[in-house]
């Protein structure tokens, strides 16, 4: 994985870590430990499901770039199939509160996006991948008059 792609990994992930450690002290003193633990588990949910889904993506869009867009799709369509099928397990669960989990998964989500988002405005990113091998002169300079 390139530096700047860590980067952009960490501009996301920090903020939504803080986001989550918010949640778990308001879920904490509003609902009581059950609340708690129910944002801190939807926080790691939440950080490794799309953590998974920016390596992923990183990764096809460095060695398959015509299927990027193809694949951003599935990625997102499987992830919330895993959170359906991650939910669904722990449906009667007693460990943590479902609303704490709940709110603090919708809301630690759309800190990851738009943390994302900004990390990658603020990304300087080559349009075009300069070649160091043929040092600075073109290799057909044109037609000559």
């Amino acid at each position: 994985m390139r530096s700047d792609d860590v980067r952009s990994l960490l501009q996301a992930a920090v903020p939504t870590a803080v986001a989550g450690a918010l949640a778990a002290l308001v879920c904490g003193l509003v609902v009581g430990g059950k609340g708690a633990v129910g944002a801190v588990v939807a926080t790691l949910v939440v950080i490794v499901f799309m953590g998974i889904g920016f390596v992923v993506l990183q990764r096809t869009a460095k060695s398959l770039p015509h299927l990027f867009q193809a694949m951003g799709l599935m990625l997102y369509t499987a992830q919330i199939l895993l959170l359906f099928v991650f939910v669904a397990a722990f449906k009667n669960t007693t460990l943590f509160n479902h609303k704490a989990f709940a709110i603090t998964l919708v809301a630690t989500t759309l800190v990851w996006i738009a943390a994302q988002a900004r990390a990658h405005m603020k990304a300087k990113i080559l349009y075009v991948e300069p070649d160091s091998t043929t040092g600075g002169k073109p290799e057909n300079p044109g037609p000559k008059t």
